[in-house]
């Protein structure tokens, strides 16, 4: 079960880079978006020209350093895993 809910967190945070990506439409908001977020300026200027390959920007460019599980995390953004984990130690503290 674990081994599932690690893929299923890895992926729901690719969704919401691609999500955040979109969102963002235009060249210049995405390299102005991720100056914002500590990318420095010419790799924020590479990966927002990138093209519309949404996928590749979110697994493979500086977005996945830029939105990173901390951040989702402080945002807000629930780990399966985690939630998994609690709900089970305490189950086994109940039943105990």
């Amino acid at each position: 079960m674990k081994k599932v809910l690690i893929s299923i967190d890895e992926h729901l945070r690719t969704m919401i880079r691609i999500v955040v990506w979109k969102q963002w439409k235009v060249p210049s908001a995405r390299q102005r978006n991720l100056m914002r977020l500590g990318i420095d300026r010419d790799l924020a200027r590479l990966t927002a020209y990138c093209g519309d390959r949404y996928q590749f920007v979110a697994l493979k460019t500086c977005l996945k350093k830029a939105i990173s599980k901390e951040i989702l995390k402080k945002r807000g953004l629930l780990s399966c895993v985690n939630y998994y984990e609690d709900r089970r130690r305490r189950t086994a503290l109940t039943s105990s």
